[in-house]
């Protein structure tokens, strides 16, 4: 290798390294802030958690470690038991955050018995709309209307204000449902349903559909679905992937990375980034180093990304959160799946879709 070619390596690790670390800091900041760590503090404990167990630079480990301690300390003193009006909502934000807090060490035992008593009085269609042991995601659970009423399926019009609802994408259900069903069957809480079951019903969340323009919502619901089923079977980055176990993903993914330049959008090149990593991708593909220099070139003065116009602090920490992943590099611990009981799933369902992806087929590079 050249002395310049090595002099430039040098360069932008430096840089990178300094995005990532004033990025996890703004996320910290953020997260010490009371209303956004009411509102989210479970959603921050995983993004320490993450980031402290499955990074390759020691002192980012520790970092984000210390920070995910101290957080969880509070979180622990914030959420000691579950409140006797807990809805299905409040239990699953309950699940994810002990999950996390468990993995930075900072356990409770007592409220993990309070929180599995109380979940079983809740069903699947409770937690996510839909029952994943009888039917594929539905079409027709409506988002929540504007007027901030969440209506029952199938309903087209607010039982509250009669304004035409907006039905939820199926692959934003189904997203929803295997992280919550991950995360429920890792922590040891039924929430309704297995992974399995929801898992089994990748074959019919295929084709993926095109992207067309900047603001097609289609697009951008499936490719958040295709990142969480990565992120679910290799266990939030602790393992790789091989290709051939998600054929139709990993082209899909391949396919698409350069449509976040075009969609204006750090948040989802992140999720790219550290999903195509997964499959074995290196920091020298043309790939990788396309989306790294964009992750670089649109960091705000803060040290976020994203709007920082934007009023939800979602908005603000999450976005910074995925570039953080994206910019990263992993301590893989070898090849394999969260949950191997479903390779036969996907070894049978995987090749048969692989070959419907023939050369010239929208989802190939």
């Amino acid at each position: 290798m050249s002395r310049h070619r090595q002099s430039n390596r040098t360069e932008l690790a430096a840089v990178r390294k300094r995005a990532i670390e004033r990025g996890l800091y703004f996320i910290y900041q953020t997260a010490c802030e009371s209303k956004n760590f009411e509102a989210y503090g479970f959603d921050y404990l995983g993004c320490f958690q993450c980031i402290a167990s499955t990074s390759r630079n020691a002192k980012l480990r520790r970092t984000a470690r210390e920070m995910g301690r101290e957080r969880a300390r509070l979180w622990r003193r914030q959420n000691f038991r579950v409140a006797r009006n807990a809805d299905a909502n409040d239990i699953v934000c309950l699940v994810y955050g002990c999950y996390a807090a468990d993995r930075l060490g900072v356990r409770d035992e007592c409220i993990k018995s309070q929180i599995r008593q109380m979940a079983s009085k809740f069903t699947a269609r409770d937690y996510f709309g839909f029952d994943p042991a009888e039917e594929p995601p539905p079409q027709d659970l409506p988002e929540e209307c504007t007027c901030e009423t969440m209506n029952d399926r199938g309903r087209k019009t607010c039982v509250k204000c009669r304004k035409r609802l907006t039905m939820a994408s199926r692959y934003t259900v189904w997203q929803d449902a295997l992280v919550g069903s991950f995360t429920g069957d890792c922590y040891g809480v039924r929430l309704g349903t297995s992974y399995a079951d929801v898992i089994k019903w990748l074959p019919t969340m295929r084709p993926y559909p095109n992207f067309v323009t900047k603001d097609d919502w289609g697009f951008y619901d499936a490719t958040y679905a295709v990142t969480h089923l990565v992120y679910t079977l290799n266990r939030y980055s602790c393992y790789r992937l091989l290709p051939r176990w998600l054929s139709a993903e990993y082209w899909f993914l391949k396919q698409n990375l350069t449509k976040a330049i075009i969609m204006g959008d750090p948040e989802i090149m992140g999720e790219f980034l550290d999903s195509l990593k997964s499959f074995g991708m290196t920091e020298n593909h043309p790939l990788i180093r396309k989306g790294t220099n964009y992750l670089l070139a649109t960091q705000n003065p803060d040290g976020s990304w994203g709007d920082m116009e934007a009023d939800d602090i979602y908005e603000r920490y999450h976005p910074t959160w995925t570039a953080v992943d994206g910019l990263r590099e992993y301590g893989w611990r070898g090849k394999r799946l969260s949950f191997p009981k479903v390779a036969p799933l996907l070894r049978s369902k995987t090749h048969s879709a692989a070959k419907a992806h023939k050369p010239g087929y929208a989802h190939m590079p």
